[in-house]
């Protein structure tokens, strides 16, 4: 038998214990969906609410049930603590408002999934921090835009739609150099096969509404803090460093931000979630395996001008991207037909397949990203993105591949 810090992620998801013994010995953690707890002294109160203890207070700002589906992404992480919200967004916004200040730039990408950008390029900057759109594939691109204003750099490890991939360790060797902490929203692929901290990441960010809810059953996002970053090199966070050390990111986010802007999980869905969580890896494996066959047989279909999957040979982006993911880059993958016209075709074509937004549900859903997603973007904003009007994106679900094929197949050939 190996010793426990050897066994493999989806065997320690499945064994983590609990931080305090259940009454009943329940194997599933149960619901507290309570919002206050009660104390037998001042004293004890006292404590809880300015921090001197761990005990629960007030279920905004600590929950068991939350708690605990925290602890269990972190013995899978590895990480020096982990935070739950009520949705990806919430983790991301949160993050950044921890690191951010007036005067403050952050340097990302053009190519970012449309709220995301819109959160950087129009609400931050009401909030004077200044988003650097730049190409994060040029080492120099990034350089030239890191300045000592710069509070991170935030990008997405496979970009959505766009499937773009940047060199993890490369990007990180510029941010340790311009002591600038790396920030990477890993959605696309879970932490049970993409190691964040491996290739320099300081801060995780995940849409766990994706493969994590187990068939979309839920909304929430988790921000991953691996203790990695010296935060006396922070503009924002400096003084909490001299107190806190590598924990400054943890302490601010959760004696400050998550509690003044109360976005933290709710118990039923950090319940859903960790019953999700047990059996994350097996749905991925599938997912992809779908994937990989489904893209396989998109490419022979009539009509199908490109398929984008960056575990395809000849996609520019496969050597990283097998460096980075190996054979699973996720279960989402796009194709381009020859109009948007033909697109909206496809997509009314569809018997089986659901149109539908949302990624890494059991069921394949298909999408316009164009249209939806960017749909209030302009179109020299999209072409900046390279949101064409020409892209359907897919998400791969858990359905017999065969049938997944068949259904593309009669909604391309179908009059």
């Amino acid at each position: 038998m190996k010793k426990r810090e050897n066994l493999f992620p989806e065997t320690i998801i499945l064994h983590n214990p609990y931080p305090q013994p259940d009454t009943y010995n329940s194997l599933s953690m149960p619901m507290y969906n309570t919002v206050a707890f009660e104390f037998e002294t001042a004293e004890q109160m006292e404590s809880a609410f300015t921090g001197r203890s761990a005990e629960h207070a007030y279920s905004r700002i600590t929950n068991p049930t939350v708690q605990n589906f925290e602890n269990r992404v972190k013995a899978i992480t590895g990480a020096l603590d982990v935070v739950a919200f009520n949705s990806g967004m919430a983790a991301i916004c949160n993050t950044i408002i921890a690191l951010a200040y007036s005067g403050a730039n952050i340097v990302t990408s053009h190519h970012l999934f449309g709220n995301t950008f819109s959160f950087f390029n129009s609400t931050l900057r009401e909030f004077g921090v200044e988003p650097r759109f730049c190409d994060l594939t040029s080492e120099e691109d990034v350089r030239n835009n890191i300045d000592e204003n710069t509070c991170a750099v935030f990008l997405e490890i496979i970009t959505n739609p766009q499937l773009e991939v940047v060199d993890l360790k490369k990007l990180s060797a510029i941010c340790i150099e311009k002591e600038v902490p790396l920030i990477a929203d890993t959605t696309i692929v879970p932490f049970t096969v993409f190691h964040a901290k491996d290739f320099g990441v300081n801060i995780e960010i995940v849409s766990s509404t994706k493969y994590i809810s187990g068939g979309a059953t839920s909304i929430g996002g988790l921000s991953i803090d691996y203790g990695i970053f010296d935060w006396t090199k922070s503009k924002k966070l400096a003084e909490f460093a001299r107190g806190f050390g590598h924990n400054s990111f943890t302490a601010k986010m959760r004696k400050e931000i998550h509690r003044n802007l109360g976005s933290y999980m709710t118990p039923q869905t950090a319940y859903m979630q960790s019953l999700g969580l047990e059996t994350l890896q097996v749905r991925f494996e599938k997912a992809t395996s779908n994937a990989r066959k489904v893209v396989d047989g998109m490419k022979a279909f009539k009509g199908v001008k490109s398929v984008n999957y960056t575990a395809l040979p000849d996609n520019k982006f496969y050597d990283i991207s097998k460096l980075q993911f190996g054979d699973s880059p996720g279960a989402m993958f796009t194709f381009d037909l020859e109009s948007r016209e033909a697109c909206f075709k496809f997509l009314n074509n569809l018997r089986l397949v659901k149109r539908s937004t949302n990624l890494f549900d059991n069921k394949t859903l298909a999408i316009h990203p164009a249209s939806t997603i960017y749909g209030t973007f302009d179109e020299p904003t999209r072409v900046k993105m390279n949101v064409r009007q020409t892209t359907v994106r897919i998400s791969v679900g858990l359905e017999n591949y065969r049938d997944i094929l068949h259904d593309f197949h009669q909604a391309l050939e179908e009059k």
